[in-house]
């Protein structure tokens, strides 16, 4: 690993150490899950400057755009299809390093180039995913898994 690499991957440790926290309060302190998202969102987007920060909430046989930052996105994905979709049928999360190589991408924003999807578990049923998209390929690694699926256990 190169010094540079593990100067950043350290640094976004130290991110997410500090901002956790921060978020574990927030979401305390309101009971409101809508609020919750909508801050937690606000919280990541500030945070690391990702190109989309937004839930997907699970209404009946599909998934509906919840609270967001970032650009206008697709507001309707289906079961099984996308990254979302899928992160949901096999009720884990997703790492794409490239989403142009997933079969039956839904390209939301041409700018988007990786992706990592966490499903939210309420009574062990998926109520929503998490959904983060970067512009630069190969963004997300097993420190940011690690974090958002700890991030997505608050909710």
């Amino acid at each position: 690993m190169s010094h540079d690499l593990k100067v950043i991957q350290t640094d976004k440790q130290g991110q997410y150490q500090s901002l956790f926290p921060q978020i574990q309060s927030l979401l305390k302190a309101e009971t409101d899950e809508i609020a919750n998202m909508a801050n937690l969102v606000a919280a990541l987007k500030t945070q690391f400057n990702w190109h989309w920060v937004g839930f997907y909430l699970v209404k009946n046989d599909e998934l509906v755009l919840g609270p967001f930052q970032g650009p206008i996105a697709c507001t309707r994905i289906a079961f099984g299809k996308g990254v979302c979709g899928q992160a949901w049928q096999q009720q884990q999360t997703l790492r794409v390093a490239d989403v142009n190589q997933f079969p039956g991408h839904i390209a939301c924003s041409s700018l988007s180039q990786s992706e990592i999807v966490v499903p939210i578990f309420n009574d062990g049923k998926i109520c929503a995913v998490l959904d983060v998209d970067s512009e630069y390929l190969n963004h997300f690694d097993s420190i940011d898994e690690f974090w958002l699926n700890k991030i997505a256990g608050l909710l």
